[in-house]
């Protein structure tokens, strides 16, 4: 599954909402991550995550995720279910193979080597390949009677990696689009499923849907209708000395949040804006990709984002910002420790390419990457494959972000700040 990156209010309160609980938080940030596909025979299932920013009905029905501000949800013409469906692999010579009994000792070796393969330890507690071994030979030793047995031994198993975001999903977590408007969707990603499933605000699509593995398939005709609320809230303040500020609120990273903080830049610089803050706190991210894309309207080009860290060479990557930036003025970034994920790449990107002074309290700490992998009879799991790391290569993950200031510094130290940054790298 993966991210969909994709008007102004005239006044903002600067006292943060309510805090969320700790549930929450963790749970809004287990889905802030991006998910990256795998190469492996095991097919990941794309589920109706992939609608998240396109329409508003409730399939499903995946991990844990910040839900998006809504409008009431539309009306939805169900078909009588057809026949259950079983998707039969294809042989050498392109016929529809055999399906293989899935055994419950396979669907626990299976999971078994996904984390094998592609499990990156987060370090709250230490992993190996060698106890990893040997955890396989102690599950297996043992008798797997039952599939409700195989499940919970995976689960038990996964949980003791350690990493809350590295879990089970049973198969009626796991609903699976196979058609859009008639067309197989089977190969295609997430994002360009979603690419079929957006379109005019009021018309509609339909939608076949599997339940779990070899279960009935649903026709659904969906009206589509817009879900994500504008997350950015804006307005021009005066300084002491005359100076004109804008200040910009980014609430989370959701389908409409670039477009949203490029029309605000652009008024508030048409308003006169010379300086800007902008504030990330109590945002737990939200859409990873929107908060890349907003990072580089800061950057100048060629200016690293984020880089990417995995076991595996397909996860090590560097982002960097391929245009000239949006706004060239001095900013600074309010943060907290609410302030996570999609908002610690922002954060760290301006603050480690001098582009911003960092106020507030110590960010989060949450930058891991997981995906989504479907076993063989309809379960799944979700592992933590990679994490993210500053411009300056630091982990965010459980470590957060050091703010530069507690309270907010004069701008001619904001100023001073930012030229012995540009010093420094300069060397």
């Amino acid at each position: 599954m993966g991210p969909l990156s994709l008007l102004c209010s005239s006044s903002v309160a600067l006292s943060p909402p309510p805090p969320p609980s700790p549930a929450q938080l963790r749970a809004a940030a287990a889905a802030a991550a991006t998910p990256v596909p795998r190469a492996s025979s095991v097919q990941r299932k794309l589920t109706s995550a992939a609608l998240a920013g396109a329409l508003s009905f409730g399939l499903l029905l995946s991990p844990p995720s910040i839900a998006a501000e809504s409008s009431p949800a539309p009306t939805m013409r169900s078909e009588p279910p057809a026949v259950e469906y079983c998707r039969e692999e294809e042989g050498e010579d392109g016929a529809a193979a055999v399906p293989e009994r899935v055994t419950n000792e396979g669907i626990v070796e299976e999971a078994w080597s996904i984390v094998n393969e592609s499990f990156l330890g987060t370090g709250r507690r230490s992993w190996s390949p060698e106890a990893w071994q040997r955890k396989k030979e102690d599950i297996l030793s043992t008798s797997i009677p039952t599939r409700s047995k195989a499940h919970e031994l995976i689960r038990r198993m996964l949980a003791g990696l350690g990493d809350p975001y590295t879990r089970f999903l049973s198969p009626d977590e796991g609903d699976e689009i196979l058609t859009v408007n008639g067309d197989d969707i089977r190969g295609k990603s997430a994002v360009e499923v979603s690419s079929l499933l957006q379109g005019p605000n009021g018309t509609s699509v339909k939608i076949e849907v599997k339940h779990g593995n070899c279960g009935p398939v649903h026709s659904f005709e969906v009206q589509r209708q817009l879900v994500a609320r504008t997350p950015v809230l804006y307005r021009l303040e005066d300084a002491e000395n005359g100076m004109s500020i804008g200040y910009i609120r980014l609430k989370e990273f959701n389908a409409l949040a670039i477009k949203d903080l490029v029309t605000a830049m652009k008024r508030l610089q048409e308003m006169g804006s010379s300086y800007f803050i902008l504030d990330l706190r109590d945002n737990l991210g939200g859409l990873v990709q929107a908060g890349i894309e907003i990072a580089k309207l800061f950057l100048n080009e060629g200016e690293t984002v984020t880089y990417t860290v995995g076991r595996d060479s397909q996860y090590q990557t560097t982002i960097t910002a391929g245009a000239a930036p949006l706004v060239k003025d001095p900013v600074i970034v309010l943060v907290n420790n609410k302030t996570a994920s999609a908002s610690e790449i922002v954060a760290s990107a301006l603050h480690d390419n001098c582009r911003a002074v960092l106020v507030g309290e110590r960010t989060f700490g949450k930058g891991l990457i997981q995906s989504v992998f479907e076993l063989d009879d309809g379960s799944g799991v979700v592992v933590t494959i990679g994490k993210y790391a500053t411009p300056n290569h630091m982990d965010i993950n459980g470590n957060g972000i050091e703010p530069d200031y507690r309270s907010l510094p004069a701008w001619n130290e904001v100023n001073k700040h930012i030229s012995q940054c540009k010093m420094l790298r300069q060397g």
